[in-house]
């Protein structure tokens, strides 16, 4: 039974929510704000985060940021604002997804089912594919959605994993935006160019930070995975 955390200020929208998630058949525990979640993360150890962007103590968007440090747990922003640009720095913060306000709780429910079963399903494909991925400097160990460039870890999102998953398994390859579409989202939700430029985006920084580089631009067309990548 997944455990999905729900943060927000506001108790009307958690207790829905949990209501909702619970009818469902998930596990629920709840915050109020960013710093009381991350003891709640702590001692609960969720499987996914549903977390409002803007909160008292400490806002959504830098409890990602800290989460991410030292997890991959997938994380479902919430906000009343609805800009394409909150939507994009909240993907490049970590997030794999974001719910505006006001929202159906059916919708939540739907897209956290989603976001888990693009998780579940990289560990199911271990199974079919090789236990790992190893480009040059680049190592993926799927079954335990981490990643390494030349031994150091990279934490991922499980959007990113996907992502990166699917590129290296095909180097050279060049992948358009509707083939990144289906190895970011199997569940044929279709999501804004920028979105998956952030997502891009965010592999290459955090690999950048480590040194390496191994996702190439295609002017015109998309992106590849770095055949000599070393």
């Amino acid at each position: 039974m997944p455990k999905i955390l729900v943060v927000d200020d506001d108790a009307h929208i958690r207790s829905v929510l949990c209501f909702a998630l619970a009818r469902e058949g998930f596990s629920t525990a709840e915050a109020g704000d960013g710093q009381a979640a991350l003891a709640v993360f702590a001692r609960e150890k969720p499987d996914l985060l549903i977390l409002d962007v803007m909160m008292p103590e400490m806002s959504g968007t830098e409890l990602c940021r800290r989460l991410r440090r030292e997890s991959t747990v997938p994380v479902i922003f919430l906000s009343s604002r609805d800009e394409e640009l909150d939507r994009v720095l909240g993907l490049e913060l970590g997030g794999d997804d974001y719910v505006t306000k006001p929202f159906s709780p059916r919708e939540v429910v739907a897209r956290v089912r989603a976001v888990l079963r693009r998780g579940a399903g990289e560990a199911a494909a271990v199974e079919e594919a090789e236990a790992e991925v190893r480009r040059g400097a680049l190592l993926l160990l799927p079954e335990r959605m981490e990643a390494f460039w030349d031994g150091e870890p990279v934490v991922l999102t499980v959007t990113e994993f996907a992502l990166l998953r699917g590129m290296a398994a095909r180097p050279g390859r060049v992948f358009t935006r509707d083939a990144l579409m289906e190895l970011a989202y199997p569940d044929g939700r279709v999501v804004s160019d920028r979105t998956l430029d952030s997502h891009i985006r965010n592999i290459r920084a955090k690999f950048a930070a480590r040194g390496g580089e191994p996702l190439g631009t295609v002017h015109g067309m998309g992106y590849r995975f770095e055949e000599g990548v070393s």
